[in-house]
């Protein structure tokens, strides 16, 4: 499990544990998380499951692979080094104390 802080737009913050094995974008579906819509269910396929990596991050996480690059396009008001999709994001140990926030809105 890895303790993953997801912060809405507002600043409002949720903190939950997600097993690992999942992705980020479903320890939010799962614990009910506002902001983080996943029409596409985790295929990256769209880009409603957006989030903007907390500064300390950044270096932590995998590099983006093409496909998540080019849905990224799409995602609303993207920031080059600090976007991300959360489906992209497997939950491992290492990924604990991840901060992660969402934009305005999704798309």
């Amino acid at each position: 499990m890895a303790k993953i802080t997801y912060v809405e737009h507002d600043g409002t913050e949720h903190v939950v544990e997600v097993p690992t094995g999942l992705t980020v974008m479903e320890g939010a579906r799962d614990n009910g998380i506002p902001g983080i819509e996943a029409d596409c269910g985790g295929a990256c396929a769209c880009s409603t499951c957006h989030v903007y990596v907390h500064p300390d991050w950044i270096d932590k996480l995998p590099e983006r692979e093409a496909m998540e690059e080019d849905m990224l396009d799409f995602a609303y008001e993207p920031d080059e080094t600090r976007s991300r999709l959360t489906c992209q994001l497997k939950v491992s140990d290492a990924l604990d104390g991840l901060v992660v926030q969402m934009p305005e809105k999704q798309i």
